[in-house]
């Protein structure tokens, strides 16, 4: 799994507060440019630093594959997706390319060879994902041939990635085994970037996405396997129906149901999105579970559809899969 973040408390942004026009930045303790004679960090950083740290539950919604970005963003180690712009690539850039960490963690890269690739999980400075890859990702079409692109602070008012993608096209990851799409077309590594590629290489756990449903990915680890299934349906909702599954013995990715086996277990919350975990026999292969999630995703579906208030057996079974949520981001 990736590693946790938090976003972090960013210093102010790149415009000033929306009521006196647009100022730069300067550090926390200097004059405001403003000419108030007070403070930035007092003035017109106030407000800019308020809109770089407010939280946005769900920066991906409204992207095609909402779930699979949140997959690519916390439990994917090594995967690629290719990005569409609005109104086409600029000159001397090949194409766009999400990628869930590049060598050493740089956000974004603007190849030789006129690629850019986004790196998804690195740490950003506001609580507004998407505005801050969408900052990165700018940057990067800008930046010459062969320059990683480092972090930066996001104007609070600018483009969200959804504002730069177009919407219309596929959201297609290819999940790798590991790290060698960061040397596609490129020389063998050396120096840091070779021991980045070892080190990355040696931590990702062996992962598969399923072909039969949306944002499901099986993953092998010691002892046991898990699949993990970020589902872009209203929590409460969500947790409800897990419930009247669970209670009727039907929670399961066996078949026959009930037999000795998978197990849900719990759920992580990510990105606004839940995403209930399995555990899974060791043998118990990705492709294995293709049938399984199908017939999952049907049962699923009906108890989403039933309104009627949760039995006792149903509300200790909710409270059983609360208990055990644990939160991502």
């Amino acid at each position: 799994m990736a590693n946790k973040r938090r976003p972090q408390t960013a210093a102010p942004a790149a415009t000033g507060a929306a009521d006196s026009g647009n100022y730069p930045v300067v550090g926390a303790r200097q004059p405001c440019p403003c000419g108030s004679g007070r403070r930035y960090k007092a003035c017109h950083g106030r407000a800019a630093a308020q809109a770089a740290t407010e939280l946005v539950r769900r920066p991906f919604e409204g992207l095609p594959g909402e779930a699979d970005w949140v997959a690519m963003r916390e439990l994917v180690p090594a995967a690629t997706a290719r990005l569409t712009l609005k109104g086409g690539l600029p000159e001397g850039v090949t194409a766009v390319t999400l990628a869930t960490v590049l060598p050493m963690a740089w956000p974004a890269l603007h190849r030789e060879s006129g690629e850019i690739l986004l790196g998804l999980q690195n740490d950003t400075a506001s609580g507004d994902l998407s505005r801050d890859l969408a900052d990165t990702l700018q940057r990067a079409l800008a930046a010459e041939p062969g320059t990683p692109v480092d972090a930066g602070r996001a104007d609070p008012q600018g483009p969200r990635l959804q504002d730069l993608l177009d919407l219309d096209a596929p959201f297609e990851p290819e999940v790798h085994s590991g790290f060698e799409f960061w040397l596609e077309g490129e020389e063998e590594p050396a120096g840091e970037v070779a021991a980045s590629l070892e080190s990355a290489n040696s931590a990702a756990l062996p992962t598969t996405r399923l072909t039969g449903v949306e944002g499901a990915y099986w993953c092998e680890a010691p002892g046991k396997n898990h699949l993990r299934w970020v589902m872009a349906r209203p929590e409460e909702e969500l947790l409800d129906a897990l419930a009247r599954l669970h209670a009727a013995g039907t929670s399961s990715l066996d078949e026959p149901q009930g037999a000795e086996g998978s197990r849900l277990v719990g759920s992580f919350r990510a990105h606004g999105l839940t995403v209930p975990v399995w555990d899974l026999p060791s043998e118990m292969t990705a492709q294995e579970c293709e049938k399984p999630a199908a017939a999952f995703a049907e049962r699923l579906a009906e108890a989403l559809a039933v309104t009627a208030p949760l039995t006792a057996e149903e509300r200790r079974a909710r409270s059983g899969l609360t208990n055990r949520q644990v939160t991502l981001n």
